[in-house]
């Protein structure tokens, strides 16, 4: 014996109960009563009708075995030393003062502002070198082209 459901309320129908629509696109429904088969062909929102069976699972009526609230667990926070630093040097730079981090920035800061200009003086020098033979008139990318120069 073979129990069907229906398309619109979900409620059973037993064999020999409730009638069988099939639309245009041979998509078959079944109703229990004609009263189901009124709201669809009316195409009334069984979500929105409080008897249906979509409208209490979306509303979760009816659900008695899931009273108890389920517990969540607390996070548990742990310190951990990052890649390259241990936990020990991590908590020694949050304890340090302000003023002695921002002093240990600006004296980082003025390192390699140092560094940078060695690097650019030692650069400048044969560049410098480089250009000064070079002294063939200037020619235009148009003249180079064979175009018309100015």
């Amino acid at each position: 014996m073979k129990i069907e459901l229906d398309s619109f309320s979900g409620y059973k129908i037993y064999p020999s109960k409730g009638k069988l629509f099939v639309r245009g696109d041979s998509k078959v429904f079944r109703f229990a009563t004609s009263k189901n088969a009124s709201l669809f062909l009316q195409r009334k929102n069984p979500r929105k009708i409080a008897w249906t069976q979509v409208y209490r699972r979306m509303h979760k009526k009816g659900i008695t075995e899931e009273v108890a609230k389920k517990r969540s667990r607390r996070t548990v926070k742990h310190q951990r030393g990052i890649v390259g630093a241990d936990l020990a040097s991590i908590v020694a730079k949050r304890n340090q003062t302000t003023a002695l981090r921002t002093q240990q920035r600006l004296e980082a800061i003025s390192k390699a502002k140092t560094e940078k200009k060695a690097k650019e003086t030692k650069k400048a020098k044969p560049a410098a070198a480089a250009r000064a033979p070079a002294s063939a008139p200037k020619v235009s990318k148009q003249q180079m082209k064979g175009g018309k120069g100015r």
